[in-house]
């Protein structure tokens, strides 16, 4: 009998976004990897968001609570206020999304900054913090003053410090996996301290894995002061995450380089939905030229199979190591994108990915 498909949402994009994630889509071909693969499609193109006043973001959604898999495009968001609006926003409401994870890694043949060897994971809000709080602006007496009224919960707190807990006790390397990081719960002991009670939590929970909580401006220091001697898993708050983030990634090489992967978890914890795709932006300077790096779509593809493996999809680990190692593999031959010293186009890229993984 046949295996059955692996479903997975596909949510089309924008410019330089949806082109690679054309690219991209070939190392999921089932002639690439062996196994039974049916792809849903949604246009997320600003142009359709604005034709459907956003339906299709609810469509998207509902179809990935669905299959419980999506892969996305980078797509626009426009900046006036009366328009569509943020996509992403839209599909993590829709999904009931809580926690973003993003890890960066060595990339075989790029000198890493501050020589850096092992993978650094954020797990971070995905909802509530920073973003979406009631923000206004009142007079006091010939000055004026910014308030914003900020919001998390325990139930999104609980998400991150566990899932956290479980990436780095699910590490293959040695050292093991180590929970590093917090927030500033010393000087926010009511808001903060709320994520900082939930990671001792789970820390009680999972005795086995190292625990090391120090505030995030400490966290910030020991990653470019040698605090990464082995694999670290950082739990944060949304902006904290964010920013974070955004210097984890150059870090290895590029903000290209890494796949990020949005969760919904269930009543237990555990991936009930998965979005994978590209941290960067569409890139409109690049659209239509055929340079841009193509790995962090491609490793967002190889997530996708991953987590299609805890579903129990027979095949489908080995699928997403492949990917993975065919990636790396490539970028260290020298087989690489302008942006990480090489020389081979974004097509080039993704065809020696595939012509790897059907030689495997």
């Amino acid at each position: 009998m046949a295996a059955d498909p692996i479903r997975v949402v596909v949510l089309e994009g924008d410019e330089t976004g949806q082109e690679l994630l054309e690219a991209a889509l070939a190392v999921l071909d089932p002639g690439a990897i062996g196994l039974p693969v049916e792809l849903v499609r949604f246009d997320l193109s600003l142009g359709n968001r604005r034709r459907t006043g956003n339906e299709v973001c609810s469509e998207a959604a509902a179809a990935m609570r669905e299959a419980g898999l999506g892969l996305k495009a980078a797509t626009i968001t426009p900046e006036g206020a009366d328009d569509v609006g943020s996509p992403n926003r839209l599909i993590r409401e829709g999904i009931d999304g809580t926690v973003i994870v993003r890890t960066g890694r060595r990339i075989p043949g790029v000198t890493p900054i501050a020589g850096i060897h092992h993978p650094i994971t954020v797990c971070r809000m995905a909802v509530g913090d920073a973003y979406g709080a009631e923000e206004r602006r009142e007079a006091d007496g010939d000055d004026e003053v910014a308030l914003r009224t900020e919001r998390i919960s325990r139930r999104v707190c609980r998400a991150v410090s566990e899932h956290a807990f479980r990436i780095a006790a699910a590490s293959a390397e040695e050292p093991r996996g180590r929970v590093y990081g917090g927030p500033k719960w010393t000087v926010s002991p009511i808001y903060e301290g709320m994520l900082k009670e939930e990671m001792d939590a789970a820390a009680e929970r999972h005795p086995d894995v190292r625990y090391e909580p120090v505030l995030i401006d400490a966290t910030y220091a020991g990653l470019v002061g040698g605090a990464a001697d082995g694999p670290l898993v950082i739990p944060t708050l949304n902006r904290d995450g964010d920013l974070l983030s955004d210097l984890v990634m150059p870090m290895f090489g590029s903000i290209a380089g890494a796949e990020s992967i949005l969760l919904s978890l269930d009543d237990d914890l555990r991936p009930a939905v998965a979005m994978a795709e590209a941290p960067h932006g569409t890139a409109p300077s690049l659209a239509g030229k055929d340079v841009a790096n193509p790995m962090a779509m491609i490793l967002a593809c190889a997530a996708v199979l991953h987590y299609a493996a805890e579903r129990g999809h027979s095949g489908a680990e080995a699928a997403s190591a492949a990917i993975y190692e065919a990636t790396l593999g490539a970028a260290g031959d020298g087989i690489r994108t302008h942006d990480l010293g090489g020389e081979a186009s974004t097509s080039e890229v993704c065809a020696e990915v595939v012509r790897r993984i059907e030689a495997a």
